[in-house]
C-alpha cells in the first residue's frame, strides 16, 4: 500500500508542476491528491502514526486524532496568510504603495538597480516575497519603459525578493511555515540567517551592476507619466499597515500565543482605521449580497475580494496531503534512509534548496518538517529556511516571485535560465557558504 500512496502523490505532484502546460490550476491536483491520499488511508485502514520528537520514534494514533491535529497546524498557517493578504490589499486600496515609488528620483540605471534590491530586500521581509514582487514590479512598469531593460530588472527583484523574505518569519510561506510549527523562533531566526541572505542579494548585484545593460541612464518620462495620484491617506495606511505586520512576531514573543492571533489584532487595527478614514459603516463579519455597493463603500470588503484564495485552497492541499505521508510513517523513513546515503546534513538541505527551483518549496518544506525530528530552533531549521527560500530563484518557475513576475513580464523561461540562474546559484551558495561559516565558527 505504501508504493500506492506514493505513486498517487507523486501524480499528483507531476499535475501541480506541468500547470502551465496542462492548463489546469495547480490547487485542483492539490486538492484531489489531498482527499485521495486520506480517503486510502481510511478505506484500506492504514495505521497512522505520530512522530515523538524526543524519543525519534513514531507512535501509533487514531486517523480521527491526526486528522484533525494537522488540520488544525494547517489552519493556523491560512489564517495567517489570509490577515497579511488582507493588509496588504487594504494597503493598495488607499494607493499607499504609491508612496514608494514618488521616492525614487535618481534616472542613473545602477542607482537604480540597487535602489529596486534593496526595496525588494526589504520589503519581502515585511509582506512576503510574492506581494513584493507584485508591489515592485508595478512600480518598475511605471519607471521604466524599455522592455529588454526591465526584464533584467525584474530578473534582480525576483532574487533579492526572495532573499528578503528568507530571513523574515513573515516574508515566505516556508518560513512562516517553520514559525507556526515551533521549528525556528522569529528572532533568532532573523540572526542567523539575515547575514546570509544579504550575501545573497548583494553579491548578484555587485556583479549584475557591471552589466552593459545597467549603465548610462533610463530616458525621462513624459510630464503625465511621471507619478500617480496618490490617495490623501495613502502614506499613513502603508505605514500603518507594515508597522500592524511587524508587531506580530513581538505580539507572540509577549503573550506566546500563535501568530494569527496576532496577526487577527493586527487586521482588525488595520480595518477599523480604513473604515474610519472612509466614514463607512463595516464590520468584518457583515456578508450581504449588496457586492456593488459595498465595494464602493467599504476598503474592507473591496481587500477581501481581491485575496488570491486559490493559492489558500493550494496550501491547503499540500500540507493535508504531506501531513498524510507523515501521518503514514513515509516521511519518517525516507528520513532515515537519508540519513544513511547522505550523513552530511548540510549537502542534504543544500539539494533540497535546489531541489526548490523546480519543486515547490512549500511541500518540500513540509515534507522536511515530517522528515527531520532535531529540536526547536536547531540550526539545520534555519538552514532549511535560507535554502528553501533563495534556492528557487534558480529558475523562473522556482519560486512564487518567479511566476507571478513572469506573468507580468511575460518573461520567457530560457532567457531567465540564461541570464539570471546563474546569478541566482552564484548568490545561493555564497550565502549558504557564509551560514555555514556563521553556524561553526562564531
Amino acid at each position: 500500500m505504501e508504493t500506492i500512496v506514493i505513486a498517487i502523490f507523486l501524480l499528483g505532484y507531476l499535475f501541480i508542476t506541468l500547470e502551465h502546460n496542462i492548463k489546469v490550476d495547480k490547487l485542483i491536483p492539490a486538492l484531489a491528491m489531498m482527499a485521495v491520499l486520506w480517503a486510502v488511508t481510511a478505506l484500506m485502514h492504514l495505521d497512522v502514526f505520530e512522530v515523538n520528537a524526543q524519543l525519534k520514534e513514531l507512535e501509533p494514533t487514531h486517523l480521527e486524532e491526526i486528522l484533525l491535529h494537522h488540520l488544525g497546524k494547517t489552519a493556523e498557517i491560512l489564517i495567517f496568510l489570509l490577515g497579511a493578504m488582507t493588509i496588504v490589499e487594504i494597503i493598495d486600496y488607499f494607493n499607499g504603495f504609491v508612496t514608494i515609488k514618488n521616492f525614487i528620483r535618481t534616472r542613473q540605471k545602477t542607482k537604480l538597480l540597487w535602489i529596486f534590491s534593496i526595496l525588494a530586500f526589504i520589503l519581502s521581509a515585511i509582506i512576503d516575497n510574492l506581494t513584493a514582487t507584485i508591489v515592485l514590479i508595478t512600480i518598475l512598469q511605471k519607471v521604466i519603459h524599455q522592455k529588454d531593460v526591465r526584464l533584467y530588472f525584474a530578473g534582480l527583484i525576483i532574487l533579492n525578493a526572495n532573499a528578503g523574505g528568507a530571513w523574515s518569519p513573515i516574508g515566505d510561506v516556508t518560513t512562516t511555515m517553520l514559525w507556526i510549527a515551533n521549528k525556528v523562533d522569529g528572532f533568532t531566526l532573523v540572526n542567523r540567517v539575515l547575514i546570509p541572505s544579504m550575501v545573497c542579494m548583494i553579491v548578484p548585484t555587485v556583479i549584475a551592476s557591471r552589466f552593459q545593460v545597467f549603465r548610462g541612464e533610463i530616458p525621462e518620462l513624459p510630464e503625465e507619466e511621471k507619478g500617480d495620484q496618490n490617495s490623501k491617506f495613502g502614506s499613513f495606511m502603508l505605514f500603518l499597515g507594515l508597522g500592524a505586520i511587524v508587531f506580530v512576531p513581538f505580539f507572540k514573543t509577549v503573550t506566546h500565543l500563535p501568530p494569527y492571533v496576532g496577526m487577527m489584532l493586527s487586521l482588525s487595527i488595520v480595518a477599523l482605521a480604513a473604515e474610519i478614514l472612509t466614514g463607512t459603516k463595516f464590520s468584518l463579519s457583515k456578508m450581504d449580497n449588496k457586492l456593488d455597493e459595498l465595494e464602493h463603500d467599504s476598503p474592507v470588503h473591496t481587500a477581501m475580494t481581491k485575496i488570491e484564495l486559490p493559492s489558500i485552497l493550494f496550501f491547503l492541499g499540500i500540507l493535508m496531503a504531506v501531513a498524510c505521508l507523515e501521518s503514514l510513517g513515509i516521511l519518517f523513513n525516507y528520513a532515515e534512509a537519508l540519513n544513511h546515503a547522505i550523513p552530511n546534513k548540510d549537502v542534504v538541505v543544500i539539494l533540497l534548496g535546489i531541489a526548490s527551483a523546480v519543486i515547490d518549496n512549500v511541500p518540500l518544506v513540509a515534507a522536511s518538517m515530517g522528515m527531520f525530528s532535531e529540536a526547536p530552533d536547531h540550526p539545520l531549521w534555519h538552514f532549511i529556511a535560507y535554502s528553501a527560500g533563495t534556492g528557487g530563484s534558480m529558475l523562473i518557475i522556482g519560486s512564487a516571485a518567479g511566476v507571478v513576475a513572469m506573468g507580468m513580464e511575460k518573461i520567457d523561461f530560457f532567457w531567465f535560465l540564461k541570464k539570471i540562474t546563474w546569478l541566482a546559484l552564484v548568490g545561493f551558495l555564497s550565502g549558504a557558504l557564509v551560514f555555514v561559516l556563521m553556524r561553526d565558527y562564531l
